[in-house]
């Protein structure tokens, strides 16, 4: 489904993707993980268009994303931390991305009910507490019907239920086909969702492939200390 090759980007002097050659498969859910400054983010946003690279090549579906726009209608995004006017309530702004989507097929109501938003409807964002604003943002990225989902840090805030229902609903659409990239630094969560993981170090793709096989690559007995080797080597 994703195509990327040779991929390098700067910003100034600071060399942030080295060559990144990475092929995704259609159906699946693939981590993205590393440490801070390894290029994680710079990586999403260049695959959505908010970052272009210095070089290479990326294509969704063989088709090249260069001076193209459209096929971002094909993907829903949960960024980070996602800014919204406090003065809007949370039924204005999700009328707002439906308007701004210009699409019908949306489950925005079975995804309330899910979350248990009913209550904060009528509140403005500005009164919501971090982890109720979350639960928006996932209503917000899940209530649209694309192929590619890409969710950055998507447990951040959430309380116990609310993880565990954004877990199974991970599961669900992965069952209906869809591509699903997540990053997180939560190791459980993604020893839990992940077929495959790509880490991140320094700008260049240092494993790809499954958790299983990472543990054999580093001789560790689980997923934690698999990381923590990876990283106290980078760092020697």
């Amino acid at each position: 489904m994703i195509e990327i090759k040779d991929i390098h980007k700067k910003f100034g002097k600071n060399e942030v993707l080295k060559g990144i050659d990475l092929s995704i498969n259609q159906g699946g859910i693939f981590a993205i993980l590393g440490p801070n400054g390894s290029g994680k983010t710079t990586l999403i946003k260049s695959i959505l268009g908010m970052v272009l690279p210095d070089s290479g090549e990326i294509s969704i579906n063989g088709k090249s994303l260069k001076n193209s726009f459209k096929y971002r209608e094909n993907i829903d995004y949960l960024p980070q931390i996602a800014n919204f006017p406090g003065n809007l309530k949370v039924k204005e702004l999700i009328e707002m991305i439906k308007d701004l989507r210009n699409s019908k097929a949306t489950n925005d109501r079975e995804l309330i009910e899910l979350f248990k938003l009913q209550p904060f409807l009528n509140k403005k964002l500005v009164n919501l507490s971090g982890g109720t604003k979350q639960k928006v943002n996932l209503v917000l990225t899940f209530m649209f019907d694309g192929p590619l989902i890409i969710l950055d840090e998507p447990t951040s805030g959430l309380d116990p239920i609310s993880h565990l229902r954004l877990k199974n609903l991970i599961f669900a659409e992965k069952k209906k086909g869809k591509t699903i990239l997540v990053t997180s630094h939560i190791l459980s969560f993604v020893e839990e969702i992940a077929d495959e993981i790509v880490f991140l170090l320094e700008g260049k793709i240092y494993f790809k492939g499954s958790i299983t096989e990472l543990k054999l690559k580093t001789s560790q007995p689980d997923f934690e200390h698999a990381i923590a080797s990876i990283l106290s080597a980078s760092y020697a």
